[in-house]
């Protein structure tokens, strides 16, 4: 990536829109899993929701070029399949030529913006599923925060329904990501106990018309023994995903390989731990979370 890159790419969007829709019909496609039966994706998709920060710098992705760049080298490492992200920072990737076969996934309700008082009414405003069909993308994902004291959440699961059934109607995966929620002194907090995780993951397996295209995002926590009786919960197809940057690099890279062991899960979802390491070095981050698979 350079200043070159970055002056075209907006040229581009300016003056053909159209390059857009004429990238994603020729892009290379490949399937969900490859030989090794795993997947690593790297997600991106924070922007949208005004989450911007990662490890102690609170503006850490408002940089688009930056984070762009911190893509390209992730999605160039042997062993990352794919990528997580909104409408605007997939169709940069697919202009730039960075998601030739590579699994694309589009996040699909960032109606929830960080802080608000409406969070957790968390509606559809990212790709619909349609969207996905006609750029030739593979999965959507979807954030379900269920809080019994908020009306919003209500609103939220039905929203996640809808998608999951209109997902499946094209046989695109829908990666479910779900969460038993609670604000406290005003700000959402997820419960990562065993009993709040199988609660939301039987809630999350339920959803819809079929299961059959659901797959689930699960936290990694300290207790993953735990965790790993709440995913006894479903037979679907668990992801991992990478949370906030930690200090203590070997501890999550410890977690993640021994949540890794667990019969359901089939791979890891991260993104500012691999975009964001301490050390600033990308490809060593993904590259060390590529060998856990």
């Amino acid at each position: 990536m350079t200043d070159l890159s970055i002056t075209e790419l907006t040229r581009v969007r300016a003056t053909r829109p159209e390059a857009i829709a004429e990238a994603a019909a020729v892009r290379t496609r490949r399937p969900l899993l490859g030989e090794s039966g795993r997947m690593m994706i790297v997600a991106a998709d924070h922007p949208a929701r005004g989450a911007l920060g990662a490890g102690g710098n609170p503006l850490a992705m408002a940089n688009r070029a930056d984070l762009l760049e911190r893509l390209c080298i992730a999605l160039q490492r042997p062993g990352v399949d794919g990528v997580l992200g909104t409408a605007d920072i997939l169709e940069d990737l697919l202009l730039l030529g960075a998601l030739e076969n590579k699994v694309v996934v589009g996040s699909m309700n960032r109606g929830g913006l960080a802080g608000a008082s409406f969070e957790l009414d968390d509606r559809f405003t990212g790709h619909r599923a349609v969207d996905l069909e006609r750029l030739r993308f593979d999965s959507g994902k979807l954030l379900l925060r269920l809080d019994t004291n908020d009306p919003g959440s209500l609103n939220t699961m039905c929203g996640a329904a809808n998608a999951v059934n209109d997902l499946a109607d094209r046989g695109l995966m829908a990666m479910v990501e779900p969460f038993i929620s609670h604000r406290v002194n005003g700000k959402v907090r997820n419960d990562l106990s065993a009993d709040a995780v199988a609660r939301s993951i039987a809630i999350a397996s339920g959803l819809g018309g079929t299961s059959a295209y659901t797959w689930l995002k699960v936290p990694v926590v300290d207790d993953m023994d735990n965790i790993g009786q709440a995913l006894e919960a479903s037979t679907l197809p668990a992801v991992l995903l990478g949370g906030e940057v930690s200090t203590d690099a070997a501890a999550t890279h410890a977690r993640w390989h021994k949540a890794l062991q667990l019969p359901n899960v089939r791979g890891l979802v991260v993104g500012r731990t691999l975009l964001y390491p301490h050390d600033d070095d990308v490809a060593g981050a993904v590259d060390t979370a590529v060998e856990l698979l």
